[in-house]
């Protein structure tokens, strides 16, 4: 499958319908999601791989993941509301995931790969920090997104943890007017997709 036709079928997953500001419910993008999995597969990290999706959301990587041959896929997530939009998205896709509800904290499941969208810690700070220390606890192979203004530190970080922060993308996250402490229609940011190992 090439790029362009994951990311047109990602364009069909819906997002969040009732996101919540305080668990920063901010969808992965299309192109943003179909690119991350992309060079995941391409790395060897998806097909016939055990994939885990750590704050699943509305599930829109761990169907790619399924899409592009992940053997097994399991997403994760303290939402219910999150988990029952999932459920919808994988039935809609034809895909198979395995979903859970539990805190990133409960989460006890050893993959190949973690995918995943953590918070940014806009809200809550550090928030991705929890999310950083489980898929270290999980797997081998990690690929996250997070704020680029946060790269040196997250090279840092991963490196105290025994692991290597060993290759980086730049994206543009346009976060839509979502909630009500946001003065604008839309707002661009800077994030950058980083893999572990």
């Amino acid at each position: 499958m090439r790029l362009r036709e994951l990311e047109m079928l990602l364009q069909k997953v819906d997002p969040f319908i009732d996101p919540s500001p305080e668990l920063e419910q901010y969808s992965t993008p299309a192109p943003i999601a179909a690119d991350m999995l992309y060079t995941a597969l391409g790395h060897g990290n998806i097909a016939d791989r055990k994939v885990l999706d750590l704050g699943c959301g509305s599930g829109i990587l761990g169907i790619g993941a399924h899409i592009l041959g992940a053997d097994k896929v399991i997403g994760v997530d303290s939402s219910k509301k999150a988990l029952d939009q999932a459920a919808v998205n994988i039935d809609e896709s034809g895909s198979e995931m395995e979903l859970h509800l539990m805190d990133v904290s409960e989460v006890d499941i050893k993959a190949d790969t973690v995918v995943m969208n953590p918070p940014f810690g806009c809200q809550n700070r550090r928030a991705d920090r929890s999310f950083l220390d489980k898929a270290i606890e999980c797997a081998d192979n990690i690929y996250s997104l997070h704020m680029a203004s946060t790269l040196t530190f997250l090279e840092r970080y991963v490196a105290e943890q025994g692991r290597e922060l060993w290759f980086h993308k730049a994206y543009k996250y346009d976060i839509p007017h979502l909630f009500t402490f946001h003065s604008r229609s839309r707002k661009t940011v800077d994030i950058v997709m980083i893999t572990i190992r």
